[in-house]
Order: structure tokens, then C-alpha cells, then sequence
């Protein structure tokens, strides 16, 4: 009896066997793997920590430019008493420029000057009405013959040139590089210093609407390339005097203006001071954009995800700033950074809080599920064709296997093709003028797909779910997170195709394990769901009624957590008929 009972066991296949040896070996070789990334990632800490002192000098203020005197480094040139020698000098590192300018003129009968500037990046007629025509007119007089060389060029700065932006300077270096960047250089003979004449040719474009941030209802305003118009469209909208803006000028070759901006009674001093210290441990040769800022101070450079978030649009930034975060900002580029950052944060826009809270809370879960389904869409389609058939419904399965009739490759391969035929038209889509570009995008796709299904390349229901898989990538609104979640979509289809279901649930195991250790400036990435935070849940993935997001959110820390008034709370207490209650 024991016997016949053996003999109806089945023993398991060899593809059982390495499945169940698969995944009983797959989560330590994770916890191996990502044990070593945390160990490689302290020794890069320690070997930041030990790095040299940071050469990137922030910009004082005008206040302690009055406090302190000018620093004099080892390397740096300085002036001399004689004009000849100071113009011979810079002629030496810049005469070869065309654009060199030299307006020679004379104070009274003894005292020579000289006005040098760069013809293509200083205002020539803001010189001609506010320097030359008031030193012409000093010259005449003849007050300046008697007068000390030194005591004279402070009395040019401080009494007779009518110009807001003034610096007095004995660095040659200094000078050279104030040239090259817009200002102008006037040199009197027998000085050591020179005052530099703010006079910057201004090239802004109109400020319009960000195209990459577009909303139904919204300001339309977005940042521009000029670091000083940015500012200006922040302090616009943020009267507060605890707005606070760090300047650091970053770049051996090519100087460039970074600020940072942040709200002094909101956010963390650790945070602004970690802030601080990456920004000024660059040392790069030119900083073109904001992205070097970005990868450059990042915490994790392994992972897939962005740790800051970008943004052309001033009002996020304000909204980011009254939380607690801070902005960094490079002149030259339109996009803030804004850190730290979480990964809801990358599925919200600021159309959610200017809609009512129902709508704008369904959005959201929507744009939830398009990433769900933008992520695993294909690998889910291939692990059923594939491994799971007994899992689909009889009359649907039948429907999927007919339409498969015919076609030579596996699901995998199927979806690789579409997949990377939609990359390819998406990148071409981009790079090519805009109504050039939306028509190959579209025409492109019907194409590519309507061929493909004829030719038996593809199977009409793939080719819906690629399609899909495409549209709910575009509802995602931050373009880095889409990048990150396409490049793991190509990793879950590989191992959906490797074990199936199984695959997908060891990928989606590796990838909590990730995310989970990701940090942004000291937040855990996928704050506020783990460390749980009741009150951050407010604004996660539903948006409550404003009225009842009093607090900023308690993973920042900030210094003054409550956010809206007495008044404002008293405001939204209303009963379910929509009317004032009555107390």
C-alpha cells in the first residue's frame, strides 16, 4: 500500500529543481551584492572626507564686501603703480582678442588712464553716458593734478562715477577675468588698484512658459539662462526676509555663478550646510549646465534614479522652498535643482494643488498606475505567454495563441524589437524640429507597427501592449524618472523571460532593496512610506484638502513646522453641506 502510494509521487524536473535552487540563492547573492555596494559607498565617503580643501570661494555679499578687504591668494597676479606695465600685462594674456577695446584719456595736464573693456560682452553706450562723459567732464576741471593716485581712484569710486556696480580691486587676475565676462576696467597711472565697472551686456530671451512643464492651470512663467532674471522671478514672488541666496562661483577655466537658495527659519542648517560643501568640493573646468551640479553632488551615482529634481518652473521651486528643501541654480542654464528629493515627489506636479482635492487626487493615482504598468507592462505580457498559461482564462488564451499564429520569434524577442523601434523614434522625435518631429513619432509608429503585424514579425496584441507601455511612459511628468523607469523595464523583461512571474518578483525584491538604502542628502529616497510618517501621508499618495496640510512635512525636519495660520484652519472647517459650520 505504501508502495502504490510512492509510485503515484512525481518527482520534480531538473527546470523545478533550478528554479527552487534559483530562489533560495538569488535573495543572499542581493544581500551580498548590495552589502558590498554599502561597504564601496562608505569608502567613498571617507575618501571624499579626505579630499583636499574645496577651491570654489563663495561670493561674499556686498556687506562683508565692505567688512573685509580683498583676499590675496599666492598665485595670483597683482597691479602695479605703472599704467604702461598694468595695460602690458593684460595685453600679454588677452591682446590677441579683436574685441579688446583700449580708450585711452588724461586727468588734468599729468595723470593718464586708461578705460579697457571687451567690445562684444560690455554695454558701450552705459559707459559713454555713466563713466566717459562724467571723467570727461572731472578731467576739464582740472582738480586732479595734486591729487594722490590712490586717493583719487577711491574718490572715482565712492563720488564721481554714477554707477551701481563699483568694486575696487589690486588683482591683475581679478581684473582679467571681471573683462572677460562683461565689466569694464578703468586703470589710472601711478594706482595699484583698478575699479571694476559693472556695465554687462544683457542678451535675455522672452520668459515664457516651460514646454517641458506644461499645465491646464497654472502661472505661465518659467526660469531663463540669466542666473540675475531668476533671481529676480523668485524674490518677485517670495517677499519673506528669511530668503536667503548663497552665491559660489564655480570653474577654473570658465568662471561660472551657482546660487543657492533656501528659506533661513525652514530648513535644516545640516542640510544647508552639506548643501554647501558638496557645491563647493566641484573643481571642474567649466560647468555648462546644471546637470554637472547635479551628478557631481549626487549621493549615489550607481543608481538609475535622479536624486535631485529638476525643474523650470519658479513656482515648484517656491513650493519646495516653504517644505524646507533647497534650490541650487547656475547662470547660463534654466533648470533649478532642488534637493533633497523623494520619489513621490517625481510623480506630482503643481496642477495637483491648484485643483480641487478629488481630481487632484485621482490624477495622481493615475500617474501611479502609469508607472506600474510603463515598468512592468511587457514583462508581465512575457511571463504569461510564456511560463503562466494556465493562469489566463480559457477564451482569452485562445484569442492570445491565435493571434501569435504564425510569428517565428519568442515573446521576448518580440518585445525587444518594439521596444527598442519605440526608443528609437521617441530619441528622433526630439532631436528634430518639432512639427517634423511629432509627425515621424506618429507616422513612424503606425508604420513600423501595421508592418510589423503584416510581415508576422509581431503579434497584433504585443504590439498593443508596447503601444501602452509608450503612452503611460508620457504621463509620467519628470523626464528623468521616465528615463529611469525605461531602463528598468528592459532589465524586468529579461528576467520575466528568464522565470517567469518568479523573475518579476526577485527583480521587484532587488529593486525595493535599492531603493530602500537610496538616500537624497541624508532623506531616504522613498520617504514618507518607509520611515512611516503619519502626517506625511497627507500629501503621498492622495493630496488631502488643503485645510488639513497644517504641517510641512516632518521627514525634513524643518525648524518651523507649522504651515498654514489659526485662521486658515478655521477657514476650511466646514460641515458636509459645504457651509460655514457654526461653533
Amino acid at each position: 500500500m505504501i508502495m502504490r502510494d510512492l509510485s503515484l509521487l512525481k518527482i520534480p524536473t531538473w527546470d523545478i529543481w533550478l528554479a527552487a535552487g534559483f530562489s533560495f540563492l538569488a535573495p543572499y547573492l542581493v544581500y551580498r551584492l548590495f552589502h558590498w555596494l554599502g561597504t564601496n559607498e562608505q569608502f567613498m565617503k571617507r575618501w571624499k572626507s579626505l579630499k583636499s580643501k574645496p577651491k570654489a570661494s563663495a561670493q561674499p555679499t556686498l556687506c562683508s564686501q565692505l567688512r573685509q578687504p580683498p583676499e590675496k591668494t599666492e598665485d595670483e597676479a597683482m597691479l602695479h603703480r605703472s599704467l604702461n606695465q598694468n595695460v602690458d600685462a593684460i595685453c600679454k594674456q588677452i591682446g590677441d582678442n579683436t574685441d579688446l577695446y583700449l580708450r585711452p584719456f588724461q586727468f588734468g595736464q599729468h595723470m593718464k588712464a586708461m578705460l579697457l573693456y571687451m567690445d562684444c560682452a560690455t554695454d558701450k553706450q552705459l559707459l559713454d553716458e555713466f563713466v566717459l562723459k562724467p571723467l570727461m567732464r572731472l578731467s576739464s576741471d582740472g582738480v586732479t593734478d595734486r591729487m594722490d593716485p590712490n586717493r583719487f581712484v577711491r574718490r572715482l569710486r565712492l563720488e564721481w562715477i554714477p554707477m551701481s556696480e563699483l568694486e575696487d580691486t589690486a588683482s591683475l587676475t581679478r581684473s582679467i577675468s571681471a573683462m572677460l565676462v562683461g565689466s569694464a576696467v578703468l586703470l589710472v597711472d601711478g594706482s595699484d588698484h583698478a575699479i571694476l565697472i559693472g556695465a554687462k551686456t544683457k542678451l535675455l530671451r522672452a520668459i515664457d512658459e516651460p514646454s517641458t512643464e506644461a499645465l491646464v492651470r497654472g502661472p505661465r512663467l518659467g526660469f531663463i539662462e540669466s542666473l540675475r532674471a531668476n533671481t529676480v522671478i523668485l524674490r518677485d514672488r517670495t517677499n519673506d526676509p528669511n530668503f536667503k541666496v548663497i552665491g559660489f562661483e564655480l570653474g577654473q577655466r570658465n568662471r561660472k555663478k551657482v546660487s543657492l537658495f533656501y528659506v533661513q527659519d525652514i530648513a535644516q542648517p545640516e542640510l544647508v550646510e552639506e548643501v554647501k560643501r558638496r557645491i563647493s568640493q566641484i573643481d571642474v573646468d567649466d560647468l555648462p549646465e546644471s546637470g554637472y551640479i547635479e551628478q557631481l553632488i549626487e549621493d549615489n551615482y550607481m543608481s538609475p534614479f535622479p536624486q535631485l529634481q529638476t525643474t523650470e518652473r519658479p513656482d515648484r521651486v517656491i513650493a519646495g522652498l516653504l517644505e524646507g528643501r533647497v534650490a541650487i541654480m547656475l547662470d547660463g542654464s534654466p533648470f533649478a535643482l532642488i534637493a533633497p528629493v523623494t520619489f513621490n515627489m517625481l510623480l506630482q506636479t503643481p496642477e495637483d494643488y491648484y485643483t480641487r482635492w478629488i481630481p487632484g487626487s485621482l490624477l495622481r493615482v493615475l500617474r501611479y498606475v502609469s508607472a506600474f504598468v510603463s515598468l512592468f507592462g511587457p514583462a508581465l505580457y512575457i511571463a504569461f505567454i510564456s511560463f503562466h498559461q494556465g493562469l489566463i482564462p480559457t477564451k482569452l488564451a485562445i484569442s492570445m495563441s491565435g493571434t501569435r499564429e504564425g510569428v517565428p520569434f519568442p515573446p521576448l524577442v518580440e518585445a525587444l524589437m518594439m521596444e527598442i523601434a519605440i526608443e528609437i523614434l521617441r530619441e528622433a522625435g526630439l532631436r528634430l524640429p518639432k512639427p517634423v518631429g511629432q509627425a515621424v513619432g506618429l507616422v513612424g509608429g503606425l508604420v513600423i507597427g501595421t508592418a510589423a503585424v503584416e510581415a508576422h514579425l509581431v503579434s497584433p496584441l504585443m504590439v498593443i501592449v508596447v503601444a501602452l507601455t509608450a503612452i503611460t511612459s508620457f504621463a509620467i511628468p519628470q523626464y528623468e524618472a521616465g528615463v529611469a523607469i525605461r531602463m528598468l523595464r528592459f532589465i524586468v523583461m529579461f528576467c520575466a523571460a528568464t522565470l517567469g512571474l518568479y523573475g518579476i518578483i526577485l527583480f521587484i525584491l532587488m529593486l525595493l532593496t535599492h531603493v530602500v538604502k537610496l538616500k537624497s542628502f541624508g532623506l531616504p529616497y522613498v520617504s514618507p512610506a518607509v520611515p512611516f510618517r503619519s502626517n506625511d501621508w497627507q500629501d503621498f499618495l492622495l493630496r488631502l484638502p488643503l485645510f488639513k496640510l497644517v504641517l510641512r512635512p516632518r521627514m525634513l525636519k524643518p525648524q518651523d513646522q507649522q504651515r498654514e495660520t489659526d485662521i486658515a484652519k478655521k477657514g476650511g472647517d466646514r460641515d458636509g453641506s459645504g457651509r460655514q459650520s457654526q461653533s
